[in-house]
């Protein structure tokens, strides 16, 4: 079956986001950055960003739990922009090249607050033929029900599209659905795989 729609994941894979960007110009100590980030403001907290609990909510649940730390919370919020440090020019580049001959589309585990800041700093994300943003849908990857959203939504087919995303159990859910699917690491690694599919040449 031809490729002919290709969907890209945003952070680590398009844009170059990390918490790490805002917290190490506000702790001294690397080691206290490192449990804050691993336990207070972590990974599991900010997916119910991604699943669409609001900021101000989850900024007071942990403001709560963790007083001492009342300020730090509060810039993840208000200083989230921060984190956004860049797009990856290289997988911008593979994107433009692609997004001639396929359509381009984008699945991504994000806020819905949030996502507004990558859409006024990169215009490249202008150019997708569609996106579905978990904090939009109240699901996130790599759920099977948001999968179905976008393929639903857009009228592609699983097994007519190719997904390129930096998490395995990401990748392994679109596998499940019937959708081709890469694990990022590296630009130069996702043009050989790229290349094997006979998108890129």
């Amino acid at each position: 079956m031809e490729i002919k729609n290709i969907i890209f994941d945003f952070g680590d894979v398009l844009l170059d986001w990390n918490p790490r960007y805002l917290y190490e110009k506000h702790f001294e100590d690397k080691n206290e950055m490192n449990y804050f980030l691993e336990n207070i403001c972590n990974h599991d907290w900010n997916r119910e960003q991604d699943r669409g609990r609001p900021f101000a909510e989850a900024v007071q649940i942990l403001q709560r739990q963790f007083p001492e730390y009342q300020e730090k919370i509060a810039m993840y919020d208000d200083c989230w922009a921060t984190m956004l440090r860049s797009d990856i020019p290289e997988t911008v580049e593979i994107l433009n090249s692609v997004s001639k001959t396929h359509n381009i589309f984008g699945l991504t585990n994000w806020s819905a607050e949030k996502i507004k800041v990558a859409y006024e700093r990169f215009d490249f994300l202008k150019q997708f033929d569609g996106i579905v943003v978990s904090g939009e849908e109240k699901l996130v990857k790599p759920d099977h029900r948001i999968y179905y959203i976008l393929l639903q939504r857009f009228g592609i087919k699983a097994q007519e599209s190719l997904f390129i995303d930096d998490n395995p159990a990401n990748v392994k859910a679109a596998q499940e659905l019937g959708i081709y699917a890469i694990q990022f690491t590296t630009p130069q690694s996702l043009k050989e795989e790229l290349k094997s599919f006979n998108i890129l040449v």
